[in-house]
């Protein structure tokens, strides 16, 4: 008789696991500086999808204002949060810094896009739907 778990349409199986944990991170700008703007918002959103895939997770919800973004994140147990959160802030932080060089003051963020910490949330307790909601709901700048 299998899991119960293998009837869920929402579990992901690997060979000999079967999982589904969701993560939703913050990440903010070095000293809450007001940088994302709109178009900044949506290539940090495409260079996060293609980092969560080489990882092989899936970035469910995105959202963010001037001072911070905000992801839903759905990986394997393999993927240390640690080193999925580094790679995220730091390849996002290297594209952006590049492609907005006008946007980003080096000066004012001291060489640094991120802030060094930030917020990792367990999804556990809440209903996806109810974080999803939350991280749409997050205004975008105009």
């Amino acid at each position: 008789m299998s899991p119960r778990w293998d009837a869920d349409p929402d579990v992901r199986r690997g060979r000999h696991v079967g999982y589904d944990l969701h993560v939703h991170l913050v990440f903010v700008t070095k000293y809450r500086r007001n940088v994302f703007d709109d178009a900044m918002l949506t290539r940090c959103e495409g260079i996060m999808r293609n980092i969560c895939t080489d990882f092989d997770a899936d970035l469910i919800e995105f959202n963010g204002e001037e001072d911070h973004v905000h992801l839903l994140v759905h990986y394997p147990p393999k993927v240390a949060l640690s080193s999925l959160v580094n790679s995220l802030k730091g390849v996002s932080s290297r594209c952006l810094r590049a492609e907005f060089t006008g946007r980003v003051n080096r000066v004012t963020i001291h060489e640094r896009f991120c802030s060094g910490s930030y917020f990792a949330g367990s999804c556990g307790d809440a209903p996806l739907q109810t974080v999803k909601d939350y991280i749409e709901n997050q205004k975008r700048p105009n």
